[in-house]
Parts: C-alpha cells; structure tokens; sequence
C-alpha cells in the first residue's frame, strides 16, 4: 500500500547552514485488532504485514497456537463512516472450537509504539500460560562469537531504517546465524508479533533451535512473547527490565541484553552460550 514512508517538509540546520528540505519520516497509524468480530486491542504501527501481525499477537496472548485455529484474517470494510476502508482495522476468525476468551473492558488492551501493553488488570494476567512448555529442554546451543555477529547482519537487512532512522527491528535467526525473516515497525513489541505471525500462518510453532534478536531494549513482553512462540534465545541490543529477566529464568529462556560488539551481559540461561576460545557454556 506505498504507507511504511511518507514525506514532511522539515528546516534542517547543520551548523552555521539552513535549508529546507523533504525528509523521509517512518509511517505510523492505529490498528485495531478484532476478534470474531468484536474489538480486542489497539496498537500504534508502521503499515504492513497486518495480517501476521494480528495473528502474531493473538499467539503471544494465548488465543492461539497453530495454523488451524484460525479460519480466516482480512480487513474490516467500511472502516469509516462513509464507507471507505482505512486498511486499519483487521478481524481474526476463529476456527469453529477454538474457545473465544473474555473480552471485557478490562480484558482489551491499547497498545503504544513506546509502551507495548498496558491496561493488563495484573501481572499474573500478562503470564500466559505457553502452549510450548518444553522450552527449557531446548537443546540449542550457539557460541558467543556468532551470537556477536547478529547486529551486524540484523542491521544490514534494515532497508526501511536506512530511509528512515526510525524503526525497531526484530530478527529470527537460525543456530547457525542464517537470518530467517526480520520485520521492522516503529513497536519492537509490533516487529515481533509480525515474526511471530508469519511463521503460526506457516505452520512452524514453535520456534525451537531459534534465536530472537531486537533492537532496543528487552522488556517483559518481548520475554513473553518469545517463550508463547518457543523461542530459546532472546538476544537484545540493548538493557533488559527486572520483569524480564524473571521471565526468563522461570521459563528456561536465555536472555541476553547489551549485545554490541564483541561484549553481551547473559541474564539467564547461560548453559546455551558457549563461551569465546573455549567451547564451553558460560
């Protein structure tokens, strides 16, 4: 739909020099994610890969867990008053038997592209059971040496950033370093959801063996929403939230934050990390 971009004037002063030029600004509009019709959650995204995006989200809240559960995905016609489609509403239709959770005024959530979700009634509700609890029998282990050199190809597969300087990236990644898909967004939570998306729509839940990469920091939801989809590795440019690495250790996730250059802090998880020159966990 030619929306990830658009343009705005903008007064650019480098030093002493001022000129007025076009800038290319990173897209963001809401999306409103509905269930069988009825309103479920509100984020704030770059366009694109809505679908997988909505299903990726319905997965990280326990809605979902495979291909079949759901029957069908498409945008909501006559999104406006007059009619038109705004391509920023989608509906999820679950397969018959699939259980419809409560949706209640305080079970909705409105998710922002700073914040992730927010209006969870308690912790205890955002701690979803996982439909792939083995995720601490994962037996993926990777040296630190390829884990150090994922940045670096995350950032290169960026296209949308170096246009923009504005997105957040996520990155699967195989245990032998192959990039297997990468999503950007203006929401990490969002690049997730749409990773996670792409791959319940074909068939590949969980993702064992599999590392996520984020740019940015690593927050309690990032952390979920890897353990909902059976990712074993959640890696981080940046610093991780308390709440996150609880997660982690609860769950049998490895976590690792500031993940720049050759250093990385490993919050849990360790025994996957085989450390530099030496062939042993950390």
């Amino acid at each position: 739909m030619g929306r990830v971009t658009e343009r705005r004037r903008v007064v650019r002063v480098r030093g002493a020099a001022t000129g007025v030029r076009p800038d290319t600004l990173v897209a963001e509009e809401p999306l409103e994610i509905r269930l069988n019709g009825r309103p479920l959650a509100i984020t704030m995204r770059t366009p694109g890969d809505d679908f997988a995006l909505a299903v990726g989200f319905l997965v990280s809240e326990g809605v979902i867990g495979r291909t079949s559960d759901v029957e069908a995905v498409t945008y909501c016609e006559g999104a406006t008053e007059d009619g038109s489609n705004t391509y920023n509403v989608v509906n999820v239709r679950l397969a018959a038997g699939v259980p419809l959770p409560d949706i209640t005024l305080e079970r909705n959530v409105y998710t922002t592209s700073s914040c992730g979700l927010c209006g969870k009634a308690s912790l205890d509700a955002v701690r979803t059971a996982t439909r792939f609890p083995g995720l601490a029998d994962d037996p993926l282990r990777i040296p630190a040496e390829l884990l150090t050199a994922l940045p670096d190809r995350l950032r290169a597969a960026q296209k949308v950033f170096d246009r923009t300087g504005g997105l957040h990236a996520a990155g699967l990644f195989s245990a032998t370093g192959e990039l297997l898909d990468v999503r950007e967004d203006v929401g990490r939570h969002n690049a997730v959801d749409k990773i996670v998306g792409r791959a319940a729509q074909s068939g590949r839940l969980p993702l064992a063996g599999s590392v996520l990469l984020v740019s940015g920091r690593a927050s309690f939801e990032l952390a979920q929403k890897a353990v909902m989809a059976g990712i074993p590795v959640l890696a981080a440019v940046s610093a991780p939230s308390s709440l996150a690495v609880d997660l982690a250790l609860e769950s049998g996730l490895t976590l690792v934050g500031f993940l720049r250059g050759a250093d990385m802090n490993i919050y849990a998880g360790e025994e996957r990390i085989l450390l530099p020159g030496t062939g042993t966990v950390a």
